[in-house]
C-alpha cells in the first residue's frame, strides 16, 4: 500500500464521527494529494528540486549568421533598388520587414562612384562624418572584423578576396587592400570601412537611459550634422522629429528585444531640390526657422530614400543601424506613371499621426509646385 492509500485509511473513521464540515476539509485534503502525485508523476522521473530549476545559458556561444554568396555578381550591371514606399496618409510608425543577413551591405552600378564622393568627404569632412566614443571602440573592432573579413569576401567573392593567410583584405573593384586585423585607432577603422560599402554605419550600445550613438561612419547625411548625434541617446537624436515621443519608447523596446541574425530593413523618403548626397542643412526646417513656399526647377528636384537596416553584432551586443541613400530624379517618378501616387503622398504627410511632418521635411517649400508638376 502506497503513502497516499494508507492516509485513506486512516482519514475514513474520523470522517464518521466528526461530521460534514470536517469531511469537506479532509476530502480536499485528499484530493490536492493525489493530484500532486499525479503531476509528479508525468514526464519526468527526477526530483522535484531537479524540475524546478532554471535553464543555463551558455554565454561563451557566438551565433555566425549564415551568408549566401552571390557567385556571378557584377556590380556594374546591377540596377539600383527602386523605392517606392508611398502611402496617401503619413504615419509615424517604424513599419519594418524582416531581413536575412546577406542582405546586410547592397551593391549596384554606383558603387565607384559613390566610394570616390566617400572618401574626399572623410578628407574634407573629417569629424563631421565620422567618429568614435571610448563605449564604442570594441564594437568598431568587431564591425571591422566582420565586414572585411567575414562578410564581403562571403557575399560578394567577385569583388573581395583575402589573402591565402587571411591577413590581408582585397578590394578588387578600387585596388586597395587593408590589413584584416583592426587599426587601433577606430576612426581608422571606421575610415578604411567608409571607403568600401556605401552604407552610413551607426553604432549604439543600450544604457540605462536608453539606447546611445558610441560610434558613426556617415557621409550622406540628409540635413543634419553627423557628428551632433555621437554620444546622444535616441530621444536627443530625434528631438527635433515630429511626433518621435509616439514611438520612442516602442523603438527602445524593439532595439532591446532585436536577435542576432534577425535583422530588419525599413525605408523612408523626402524630396530635395538639389543633387548633394552631402547635407548637413537645408533638409529639414528646424522649429523656428521661417520658411515659405518656393519656385523650384524641376530638372533638379529628387525623391530622397533610405534602405535602413537594423541588426545585432553577435559578440558586443551593439546594435548597427546603417542605411543607404538614393537619389531619384522627380522626372523619373512622373515617367513611371506614379505621379499622382506620390501627390498623394506628400499632401498627405499633413494628414496621418504627425502633421507636422510637412514642416519638417520643408513640403512648405516645395510641396505646391512638385504636387501641380506630378499631376500636370
Amino acid at each position: 500500500m502506497d503513502s497516499f492509500s494508507h492516509a485513506r485509511g486512516l482519514l475514513m473513521p474520523i470522517l464518521l464521527n466528526q461530521g460534514f464540515f470536517v469531511f469537506l476539509v479532509l476530502f480536499s485534503t485528499i484530493a490536492v494529494l493525489q493530484l500532486l502525485r499525479t503531476v509528479l508523476s508525468r514526464g519526468t522521473n527526477k526530483p522535484l528540486e531537479s524540475c524546478l530549476e532554471k535553464p543555463k545559458l551558455d554565454s561563451s556561444v557566438v551565433v555566425v549568421p549564415t551568408i549566401n554568396p552571390l557567385e556571378e555578381f557584377r556590380w556594374e550591371n546591377e540596377q539600383q533598388h527602386k523605392i517606392r514606399a508611398f502611402k496617401p496618409i503619413y504615419h509615424i510608425t517604424m513599419a519594418v520587414r524582416s531581413d536575412t543577413p546577406s542582405e546586410l551591405i547592397t551593391i549596384d552600378c554606383e558603387y565607384l562612384n559613390r566610394l570616390g564622393l566617400r572618401r574626399e568627404l572623410l578628407q574634407s569632412e573629417n569629424d563631421t562624418v565620422h567618429g568614435c566614443t571610448s563605449m564604442g571602440e570594441d564594437s568598431v573592432q568587431e564591425l571591422y572584423t566582420y565586414l572585411i573579413t567575414d562578410y564581403l569576401p562571403s557575399r560578394y567573392p567577385t569583388m573581395f578576396k583575402l589573402s591565402h593567410d587571411k591577413s590581408m583584405f582585397f578590394n578588387l573593384v578600387t585596388g586597395e587592400n587593408h590589413p584584416t586585423i583592426p587599426p587601433r585607432d577606430p576612426k581608422a577603422a571606421l575610415k578604411i570601412l567608409g571607403t568600401t560599402v556605401e552604407e552610413d554605419l551607426f553604432l549604439l550600445k543600450n544604457t540605462p537611459d536608453g539606447h546611445q550613438c558610441v560610434a558613426f561612419v556617415c557621409c550622406f547625411p540628409s540635413g543634419w550634422n553627423p557628428s551632433s548625434k555621437l554620444g546622444a541617446h535616441m530621444t536627443k537624436i530625434h528631438t527635433t522629429v515630429p511626433s518621435y515621443e509616439k514611438i520612442g519608447p516602442s523603438i527602445e523596446r524593439f532595439f532591446s528585444k532585436l536577435q542576432v541574425g534577425k535583422g530588419v530593413k525599413r525605408s523612408n523618403w523626402t524630396v530635395q531640390t538639389h543633387d548633394k548626397l552631402f547635407n548637413v542643412k537645408g533638409n529639414h526646417i528646424r522649429p523656428g526657422e521661417e520658411a515659405e513656399e518656393e519656385n523650384i526647377e524641376i530638372d533638379k528636384t529628387f525623391v530622397r530614400a533610405e534602405l535602413q537596416t537594423l541588426t545585432r553584432m553577435p559578440t558586443t551586443q551593439a546594435v548597427l543601424f546603417s542605411f543607404k541613400t538614393y537619389l531619384y530624379p522627380i522626372q523619373g517618378i512622373k515617367a513611371e506613371g506614379l505621379g499622382t501616387e506620390f501627390a498623394d503622398a506628400i499632401e498627405g504627410l499633413q494628414k496621418g499621426n504627425a502633421p507636422g511632418m510637412w514642416r519638417y521635411k520643408g513640403a512648405i517649400r516645395w510641396g505646391k509646385s512638385v504636387c501641380d508638376y506630378l499631376r500636370a
